[in-house]
């Protein structure tokens, strides 16, 4: 028996519709180099429309790809829109990419176009010799664009200007290609991920729902994850789907900045990597600010007890989710039960989370493949499954990432207890293995971020002689304790947390630690450094 329900499309078009329709008076602000640009969304509509014509005169076809760089702001929300919702795919592109690999995933997407704002052309002329398919450059400036190292090229006021502000949306399969984002490419070439409209759409209410990241039309929503990676984590999609007032940062992400800009616009809610978190933190105990009932969403790397317990002092409500690139990107978020809410929401909030409505997840022992039990303690790698989790990479490059019964594999290895928290205990290639067991990286780290003098610390295996691998600490003092810090204080610190034989070999003071683009701690240089310095304590016993 089939239902009397239709084949309807889901589609980023009906988001479009929904946000102009319903709630053409709500809000989009950006900030600007001086001041802030503010407008409705029946005028991002009207603009969306117009650019929509200006893409489809560049010769942008169905499936075409285009490409962003751009940070956080209305014209490249206008592009999430404008692009997939005529048919051609978004390729949001990362100006941190080390050159070779920008210029390797524009050519491997083929962009046909690129959109890029005027004050990262520079990253673009790097590489603007070596790109195979690019048509045209388009500069997202006020004024024209008078730089001659891109050819040809347009300015994006001039290209939509005077252009009709009604558009003959054409009819999608929900299952056409709507945006596409590559890996990091910390191991290997970025490796890209396509998203489709329909996995777009549920991944909106996904993580919209009580049960995901929680988000209402009444919010503020400030996205400082960058919009050049995994869709800024499907926030632009929630929030328009949802008609929300939207309040975005551009490339002005220093603390005052954003101080300024949350309680400027009262925003409700944000997200972004603990980076920001932790620069943001210090200035708010500086200053005595307070954000009280800030929603505040943590991803990208763990959210530590130290940087929880600072937050909630300045009245945040403070909560972490778990995800990836190939997973949209949000698959887990650490939203309370009912029945737990008279508990400490602590150690339920420094979790990855429950897997959020829609995405299955099970646990695989590292060296057997084996399904390992939800008990809290036994620990695996992480796999899921589900609509808005890729089943495969772009070209069929790491087939070797999916199990053969559609598990993404998602190299994160957890402990899940038995309400169904999962708890991230670090990367598979992370792991320190020493004298056959394993240490956690990450949780070493977390523990070590609960110092009162520390800022951010990672954690790394280094080769030994004897247990095979021991872990050494890299550890950035808070400033107004810079050189006022020693590897005994952190060892005692850490001696009533954490097993005798997990404690450091070593614990090396550093003014920084490396990132990736996208903000986390970047262990593959980490090593590399660590090689050319080797452990100069005495061996564990």
């Amino acid at each position: 028996m089939r239902s009397t329900m239709p084949d309807y499309p889901l589609t980023l078009q009906h988001f479009l519709w929904r946000s102009t329709t319903l709630f053409p008076t709500k809000e989009i602000v950006s900030r600007r180099e001086t001041g802030r640009h503010r407008y409705t969304y029946a005028d991002f509509g009207r603009r969306v429309a117009q650019l929509a014509h200006a893409i489809r005169e560049l010769g942008v076809g169905p499936g075409d790809r285009v490409g962003t760089l751009a940070w956080n702001n209305y014209r490249h929300l206008e592009l999430y829109f404008a692009v997939p919702c005529s048919g051609a795919v978004l390729h949001t592109l990362n100006p941190r990419l080390f050159p070779e690999h920008l210029e390797y995933v524009i050519n491997d997407a083929e962009d046909k176009v690129i959109f890029v704002d005027a004050s990262v052309v520079p990253v673009l002329q790097r590489v603007v010799k070596n790109l195979k398919g690019v048509k045209h450059f388009v500069v997202m400036s006020d004024g024209p664009s008078a730089d001659g190292q891109l050819q040809p090229l347009a300015s994006y006021e001039e290209l939509i200007a005077g252009r009709p502000t009604l558009f003959p949306w054409p009819d999608l399969n929900e299952q056409d290609a709507a945006a596409m984002c590559y890996t990091s490419g910390t191991t290997g070439q970025p490796k890209g991920v396509v998203y489709s409209h329909r996995s777009s759409v549920l991944h909106s209410f996904g993580i919209a729902i009580g049960g995901g990241v929680g988000l209402q039309e009444a919010d503020s929503i400030l996205a400082i994850v960058p919009m050049f990676h995994a869709n800024a984590w499907g926030l632009p999609y929630a929030a328009t789907m949802l008609g929300a007032k939207q309040v975005f940062a551009d490339r002005f992400l220093d603390p005052a900045s954003l101080t300024e800009l949350i309680r400027d616009e009262r925003v409700t809610f944000s997200a972004g990597v603990p980076s920001v978190w932790i620069m943001l933190l210090q200035y708010l105990d500086q200053t005595g600010m307070n954000f009280d009932g800030l929603r505040m969403f943590v991803g990208g790397s763990a959210l530590s007890a130290g940087l929880y317990d600072g937050l909630t002092r300045h009245g945040i409500d403070t909560n972490q989710g778990w995800g990836m690139t190939e997973t949209s990107p949000v698959a887990a978020c650490a939203t309370i039960k009912s029945y737990m809410k008279e508990s400490d929401p602590k150690p339920i909030r420094l979790k990855q989370g429950l897997p959020v409505a829609g995405v299955e997840l099970r646990l695989s022992n590292v060296e057997t493949g084996e399904l390992v039990p939800w008990d809290g303690k036994s620990v695996g790698e992480i796999q899921v499954r589900g609509p808005w989790v890729t089943a495969s990479y772009y070209r069929g490059v790491d087939a070797d990432r999916f199990t053969a019964d559609g598990w993404l594999k998602t190299g994160d290895v957890a402990n899940v207890d038995r309400e169904g928290y999962a708890q991230i205990v670090d990367r598979t290639k992370d792991l320190v293995k020493s004298g056959g067991e394993w240490i956690s990286s990450v949780e070493l780290e977390s523990a070590i971020m609960g110092h009162p003098k520390v800022l951010e610390a990672a954690v790394i295996g280094v080769p030994h002689p004897k247990w095979q691998e021991r872990p050494v600490a890299y550890v950035v003092p808070k400033p107004e304790f810079k050189g006022a810090i020693s590897q005994r204080e952190i060892l005692d610190f850490l001696t009533p947390l954490v097993a005798k034989w997990w404690l450091p070999d070593e614990v090396r003071f550093t003014d920084e630690i490396p990132k990736t683009s996208v903000g986390k701690f970047d262990k593959k240089v980490i090593r590399e450094q660590a090689s050319k310095a080797p452990v100069t304590a005495q061996p564990s016993e």
